[in-house]
């Protein structure tokens, strides 16, 4: 899975860089080109010599060392890279990537590359605990980072417990699975739909829900982690369409079925975390409706069920929906699966604390067609579709292959 991939390795100052040449040459070996790049505290402990000849590649130590006067060289590096890998971690420069702050080779690269990033940290087991490493690293996930724990043992300092720096087989077996995962979604075709629709009562008023289209858009960036051609039809939101990804704007719940049914056929997987209205007003007024008494009686009629229309005209698409409820989420959700024809389901009882509408949070039951039911705890709404997209590749390969 890594041959011929461009893997940037950066090495931050602590006793676990030893490790790091260890890593560069099984990367070598499993055909990856691997260019080094680090920090000044790291080459207190290995040279910039022996990653180079580890490498066979130079390695870059210095922002200011331009070698290229036609290249700028961490935008080049960054650019050059199908994928970063930060070994080992220290706790400085896991709060400089959390903070923004760009003071020398690695963390300028860090900052300007676009390829997929994993952290290894490694460290004293309290500096691990403390708060501001744990803040740090939970700011890089919700970022998109990708973090590979450390183990637990003896540590150079002394102590034992968790804050050893993984080994170089396990780091790499890491990679290579989500490598699988990209070339599972490789050429496929993911349809996504998020946010509100809204459906008018007058030129001024219109009916929607709570829904912000977090959820929908982290799981459109993810699909696009893993390899796919993600298509994202979007009610009104004030997100930007996630880079690579193509957004279709919708209002109404008439409007997005529309889009959704035209790319439905080319599609391979359909997601649709969008919130539609199940009912709008059975006359938009002309005017704006002026206040006559205390009470007003509007008609509605119902709209039409994507999500059950998308069902029936079900062929090879593996179909996921969502079930928000406030009571009974999971009995209620497994009946919308079935009734739906879903291949599986992301249930929320958005009463839960950290879950539901226009929160950064969210927390999930994931439940397939082939009988797995999944509990997904409070956690950003980018890791959790990180997950989500990690077991609907699993299911969707299980179940068509």
């Amino acid at each position: 899975m890594l041959t011929g991939k461009k893997i940037i390795l950066g090495v931050s100052g602590g006793i676990a860089v030893y490790k790091a040449c260890t890593l560069t040459s099984r990367l070598v070996q499993r055909g990856a080109q691997v260019k080094v790049v680090m920090t000044e505290s790291a080459q207190e402990f290995v040279t910039p010599l022996t990653f180079q000849a580890l490498s066979r590649q130079p390695v870059f130590v210095d922002t200011f060392d331009e070698k290229d006067p036609s290249k700028i060289a961490h935008i080049d590096i960054a650019d050059w890279a199908d994928l970063v890998l930060l070994a080992p971690a220290t706790a400085n420069v896991i709060g400089k990537l959390a903070n923004g702050i760009a003071d020398d080779m690695l963390s300028t690269v860090m900052l300007a590359t676009q390829a997929p990033v994993y952290i290894a940290p490694a460290m004293n087991v309290h500096m691990y605990d403390h708060p501001a490493v744990k803040k740090n690293m939970k700011t890089l996930e919700e970022y998109g980072y990708s973090f590979i724990e450390p183990g637990e043992g003896y540590l150079a300092c002394g102590y034992v417990g968790k804050g050893r720096l993984e080994e170089p087989e396990t780091i790499i077996d890491v990679l290579e699975q989500q490598l699988r995962s990209e070339a599972t979604l490789k050429g496929k075709k993911v349809l996504i739909t998020a946010g509100p629709t809204q459906e008018s009562l007058d030129p001024v008023r219109y009916f929607t829900n709570h829904s912000s289209g977090k959820m929908g858009y982290a799981l459109a960036e993810e699909a696009y982690k893993a390899g796919a051609n993600v298509t994202l039809i979007t009610g009104p939101t004030s997100l930007q369409c996630p880079n690579n990804v193509k957004c279709i704007s919708v209002i109404t719940a008439q409007d997005m079925l529309k889009q959704v049914l035209e790319h439905y056929d080319s599609s391979d997987i359909v997601i649709k975390s969008a919130a539609v209205a199940d009912y709008r007003p059975k006359t938009i007024e002309d005017q704006k409706i002026k206040k006559k008494s205390d009470y007003l009686s509007i008609e509605l009629e119902r709209t039409t069920d994507i999500l059950a229309t998308l069902g029936q005209k079900k062929k090879d698409q593996y179909l996921v929906g969502f079930a928000a409820e406030t009571q009974k989420a999971v009995e209620y959700g497994r009946d919308k699966l079935d009734r739906k024809n879903l291949d599986a389901i992301a249930i929320n009882n958005v009463k839960d604390e950290g879950a539901g509408f226009g929160k950064d949070t969210n927390v999930i039951t994931f439940i397939t067609k082939s009988g797995k039911q999944i509990e997904m705890e409070k956690a950003s709404k980018n890791v959790i579709a990180k997950k989500m997209i990690e077991l609907i590749v699993q299911d969707f390969e299980e179940v068509r292959f």
